[in-house]
C-alpha cells in the first residue's frame, strides 16, 4: 500500500482529495494547521492525522520522518489575503510566500530523496488559475502560485528521469471555505460571491472540491505516467 501525504486537508478541497485517495486504497497522512480538523478528517477516512505548519521546516521534517515512506505528495495547503496591490503589507507577503511557495519546496525536498531511491513517486501541487492569469486583489497569492508552477516545471525536469512525476493543478474558482476571503473582500455574503463567480464560468458553475480530487487521483495513477511537468487547469472553461 502506498502512502499519500495531503497537506491542508482539514477541510474543503484537501479533505475531498484525502478522501478520494483513501478510497483508491492509499494510506493517507492528513495534514492541517488546525489539529482538530486534521484529526476529524483522518478519523472519517481511516487515515492518520499529522497537524503541523508547513511554513515551519523543522515541523515538516519531523512529520515526514514520522510518516515514513511518502509515495505521493499532494501539496494543497494555502494562505491568502485579499487587498488592492498597493495595500498588501510586508507581513502578508511574507506569510503567503512562506506557506505557499517555500513550504511546498521544503516538503518536496524532504520527500524527493526517498522517491528517487525507490524509483517512483507522484507529486501534485495545487496551484491556482490566478497563478496563471494573475489577480489584482490577490497579488501575493497569485505570485506565490505562479512560483509554484515554475517550481513544478523545474522539479519535474530534475526528478522525471528517476521515475518521479511532478505536476501542478491550477483550479479555477472552487467552492471551498477559502472563498470566504473573497466574499469579505467584496463585502457580500458567501453565497452571493459564489453566484457572481459562476456567472463568468462557461460551465455555468464554480468548481467543486470533488472535481479537483478526481484530477489528483488521475495524476497519481499509472494512467498518467506520460504527464510530467504539466499544469492541468480544471476551471470550467474560464481560462482556455
Amino acid at each position: 500500500m502506498s502512502t499519500a501525504l495531503v497537506t491542508g486537508a482539514g477541510q474543503g478541497m484537501g479533505a475531498a482529495i484525502a478522501a478520494r485517495l483513501a478510497g483508491d486504497g492509499h494510506a493517507v497522512a492528513v495534514n492541517d494547521l488546525v489539529a482538530a480538523n486534521a484529526h476529524a478528517v483522518a478519523e472519517r477516512i481511516g487515515g492518520r492525522a499529522h497537524p503541523f505548519d508547513v511554513a515551519d521546516p523543522d515541523a515538516a521534517a519531523a512529520a515526514v520522518e514520522a510518516i515514513g515512506s511518502v509515495d505521493i505528495l499532494v501539496a494543497n495547503h494555502a494562505f491568502m489575503t485579499m487587498a488592492p496591490f498597493e495595500d498588501t503589507g510586508a507581513a502578508d507577503w511574507a506569510r503567503t510566500i512562506d506557506v505557499n511557495l517555500l513550504g511546498t519546496a521544503t516538503l518536496l525536498e524532504l520527500v524527493a530523496p526517498g522517491m528517487v531511491e525507490r524509483g517512483s513517486g507522484r507529486v501534485v501541487v495545487i496551484a491556482s488559475e490566478w497563478g496563471v492569469i494573475g489577480w489584482p486583489n490577490a497579488t501575493a497569492y497569485a505570485a506565490s502560485k505562479g512560483g509554484l508552477i515554475a517550481l513544478v516545471k523545474s522539479a519535474a525536469r530534475a526528478l522525471g528521469p528517476h521515475g518521479v512525476a511532478v505536476n501542478a493543478i491550477a483550479p479555477g474558482i472552487t467552492d471551498t471555505p477559502q472563498l470566504q476571503v473573497d466574499a469579505d473582500d467584496a463585502g457580500v455574503p458567501l453565497a452571493e460571491m459564489v453566484e457572481r463567480y459562476a456567472q463568468d464560468v462557461p460551465l455555468g458553475r464554480v468548481g467543486r472540491p470533488e472535481d479537483i480530487a478526481e484530477v489528483v487521483a488521475f495524476l497519481c495513477s499509472g494512467a498518467a505516467i506520460a504527464l510530467v511537468g504539466q499544469v492541468i487547469q480544471p476551471n470550467g472553461g474560464t481560462t482556455r
